[in-house]
């Protein structure tokens, strides 16, 4: 996973091209969001050498100020510098250094986005991560050009995020031609399988009796099976929706930096104001960005018998 942000689902709208064409975009709301902590692997000991930290590399970023009367003492303690702990002062007099504190309001939503896996737009061989700052490389796609004389350019820059940085559009999503958007789907409830899985029902005639919207036969359920146990995968009615899903692949549209506003083409799930969670996208085939920055050559066309 490659680094990203968290935001709000503002709504859906639609937005006018140059060429006149109307896009159906989706309006998120992404940061500022301040780093929390930095997850890294391996931290260096005098006494005992090499001690197993975290075991991976990532940075925690929060999302939205959480007021410090409702937040608890653990949650205050995460990213206050100066809170005082009769731990803090034991460990601090053993001569243990502690790590740094991003030192601003406790926050409503905390995720963490991995560097060494699923690289996408991060070179995981690059990445090197500490207690208080973590460097990689990023790959970004340059566009020149317009219409058949378009042209996508790959290059690669360092980036350095530190505890305590806010992360906005602009760092993290420069040149990125399309993003993952991570969120949570609308809960539906108990849902029958004609909602659910989009089932015809049965024959709405005289001969079938109170049986319009049922699933059909399920007498073969558990053949082959036994102990009457059913066949893994079967359709049935139950819980709908309230699930997360990740929508791949999304073109971003248009970028309002004074805003924070990402316009991206296409629907994304949750509700208006749900938390969505969104990176540069990690697809790599066919109609991806990397894929346009390769160079295509025509087939070559087999000479003829004579």
């Amino acid at each position: 996973m490659s680094l990203g942000l968290i935001g709000h689902k503002i709504g859906m709208t639609q937005i006018f091209t140059a060429e006149g064409k109307a896009e159906p975009v989706t309006v998120l709301q992404l940061g500022p969001c301040p780093v929390l902590q930095i997850k890294y692997p391996t931290a260096q000991s005098e006494k005992t050498g090499t001690v197993r930290k975290d075991g991976y590399a990532a940075v925690q970023i929060g999302f939205k100020d959480k007021k410090r009367k409702n937040a608890t003492r653990p949650e205050q303690g995460h990213v206050a510098a100066g809170l005082k702990s009769k731990r803090k002062d034991a460990r601090q007099k053993a001569g243990v250094v502690l790590p740094p504190k991003a030192d601003c309001e406790p926050q409503r939503v905390i995720r963490e986005f991995r560097l060494d896996v699923g690289g996408a737009f991060v070179d995981t061989a690059s990445v090197k991560a500490g207690p208080a700052e973590a460097s990689f490389k990023v790959e970004r796609i340059k566009v020149s050009g317009e219409g058949a004389t378009k042209k996508f350019e790959a290059y690669s820059e360092d980036m350095t995020v530190k505890v305590g940085d806010k992360l906005t559009i602009d760092q993290v999503f420069k040149d990125v031609l399309a993003v993952d958007v991570i969120g949570t789907t609308k809960g539906r409830g108990y849902s029958g399988v004609m909602k659910r899985h989009n089932f015809d029902g049965m024959p709405a005639a005289h001969g079938s009796k109170k049986n319009h919207r049922q699933p059909g036969s399920t007498s073969s359920l558990a053949s082959n099976r036994g102990s009457g146990r059913p066949k893994k995968g079967r359709k049935l009615a139950g819980q709908y929706g309230n699930e997360r899903v990740t929508i791949r692949n999304l073109t971003v549209v248009k970028v309002d930096l004074e805003n924070n506003l990402l316009l991206v083409r296409g629907g994304i799930p949750g509700f208006p104001g749900a938390v969505v969670m969104v990176r540069p996208t990690n697809k790599v085939g066919p109609g991806s960005p990397k894929a346009k920055t390769k160079q295509r050559e025509a087939p070559a066309v087999a000479a003829k018998k004579k």
